[in-house]
């Protein structure tokens, strides 16, 4: 069995986080029913056979919702990620081989930018330019750049200092060259694994900027939009959170473990 693999924590998280793509990718081709598409002589129905997760109160099949907004979340997810971690790689990068006032004046900016969490940076956005799934992923890939610049900038500082990095510079490597072709590859199993964590965090911020309104606009779905249309019937229809609510649930534990199993697999101290 391949080493990767004898990891419970990657299996899990594989196995988890393939259920959901795999979900999201049927979705483009087919859902049992048309998101969108209301039914009010079928609302607020329970699991059935027609409909195997019930119906919303506007007689939309529940099923085909949790599908399409898992294509919604994987999608702020991947956006957000290469937002923080191309802007952080790079600020994180000069920070560790300018040093000095630039490391200094970096660190300051990632501090500021720590101070406005995901949740009040897309409240300003959405303040300016109105509530929007793009405005959204600003507002995260915003709180990410930080994340990865001190990341980047820790495991690059180390990197400079290693004799592998002596022997390039003895050889005529340029820095810059040395930069590319030593320090960012040794960056890579640490921006994989911060970046497979952050993920998940993402699916959670923007179902919870959903569910505030903030995020993707009706009629359109996503798990935190329907567990906010969903409060007002938990009582005579507790289907409509608890199907998102899982999906939630699922797809962040999924994508938690996979990063848990790719830490294991990749550091060599754990192994």
């Amino acid at each position: 069995m391949n080493k990767h693999l004898k990891n419970i924590n990657f299996r899990c998280g594989l196995v988890l986080t393939a259920v959901v793509v795999l979900a999201a990718a049927v979705s483009f081709f087919w859902t049992p029913y048309d998101a969108n598409r209301m039914d009010p002589g079928h609302r607020l129905e329970a699991p059935s056979f027609y409909h195997l997760l019930g119906t919303d109160q506007y007689g939309r099949d529940i099923l085909s919702r949790v599908m399409v907004g898992a294509v919604n979340s994987i999608f702020v997810g991947l956006a957000t990620v290469v937002i923080g971690m191309v802007a952080g790689v790079v600020l994180g990068l000069i920070a560790a081989y300018i040093g000095k006032w630039a490391d200094e004046s970096i660190m300051r900016l990632s501090d500021l930018l720590f101070g406005f969490p995901a949740v009040l940076t897309a409240i300003l956005i959405s303040a300016i330019w109105g509530p929007s799934i793009s405005n959204v992923m600003v507002a995260i890939g915003i709180f990410y750049i930080p994340v990865f610049t001190r990341l980047t900038r820790a495991v690059a500082l180390g990197i400079w200092g290693r004799e592998f990095i002596e022997a390039a510079r003895a050889s005529g490597a340029s820095e810059w060259a040395i930069t590319f072709r030593h320090v960012l590859p040794n960056l890579l199993s640490p921006l994989i694994i911060q970046a497979t964590i952050q993920f998940a965090v993402a699916v959670l911020a923007e179902a919870g900027l959903s569910y505030l309104g903030l995020g993707t606009q009706p009629p359109h779905a996503s798990w935190g939009r329907m567990l906010y249309e969903a409060q007002t019937f938990m009582e005579i229809s507790p289907w409509m959170c608890i199907f998102p609510g899982l999906a939630i649930a699922w797809t962040v534990l999924g994508f938690n473990l996979l990063g848990d199993g790719i830490r294991d697999n990749l550091d060599p101290y754990m192994l």
